[in-house]
């Protein structure tokens, strides 16, 4: 069997841009499983703490311990999952199901294991679970699979319903502009997204800051 550090030196520069390649479909489990302590080494000192490796390394994690874990995911994470986005981002948002409390005290004992991504204790959380109630009827039946791994399997929203939630929240929190442009979104969509992100506020004002933003977004995809 070629030695750890044989296939390292032969593949540092594979491990530099496809690392989250590597750890799924390069590295038979059994070879991770020998050589967990190292990998996970030369992950932190090689790669970044992007989400990406993140997802991967704990795909395995929770694969070796025997849990699985199903969810719907939101946010950056999901936007860097399906390659939207190249930012980094420090959690992943979980819309449904709630996570169990095996699969929270494992993401905690993960992120305690692997100082070096850098994690808080939440990174792995039900933040915008509120959301369900909002989104539009049979969302369900819309999701999109993003991540199918050992013992991670990942959907997001459809695109429609992403693209709300999105606009909403850069219309709410003003952080997500990038995110809205790099989501392409068309004038169409547009159209069909405004009487959902209006009513998703009483306030009198709400409707003028969604049609500034919405103004700006569009200037920005050279919609006008």
């Amino acid at each position: 069997m070629v030695s750890w550090t044989s296939f390292i030196a032969k593949n540092i520069t594979y491990y530099k841009f496809e690392s989250a390649h590597v750890l799924t479909s390069s590295i038979d489990y059994n070879f991770y499983k020998l050589n967990k302590k190292i990998m996970y080494v030369t992950i932190m000192a090689i790669g970044s703490n992007h989400m990406k490796d993140v997802i991967y390394a704990f795909d395995l994690y929770l694969f070796e311990k025997k849990l699985r874990f199903d969810a719907v995911v939101i946010g950056g994470a999901a936007l860097i999952i399906m390659d939207v986005v190249s930012r980094k981002t420090k959690d992943i948002d979980c819309l449904d199901p709630e996570i169990s409390e095996e699969v929270k005290k494992a993401s905690i004992d993960f992120s305690n294991d692997h100082p070096s991504f850098r994690l808080s204790t939440d990174w792995l959380n039900n933040g915008p679970i509120d959301l369900k109630r909002a989104l539009p009827s049979k969302w369900q039946l819309r999701l999109t699979p993003i991540f199918n791994g050992k013992a991670i399997h990942f959907t997001t929203l459809g695109r429609s319903d992403l693209i709300k939630s999105k606009l909403f929240a850069c219309v709410d929190r003003g952080i997500d502009f990038d995110d809205c442009v790099n989501l392409k979104i068309t004038s169409e969509e547009f159209f069909q997204s405004y009487d959902w992100v209006c009513d998703q506020d009483a306030n009198p004002l709400w409707s003028k800051q969604v049609d500034l933003v919405f103004n700006k977004l569009k200037k920005a995809l050279g919609h006008e």
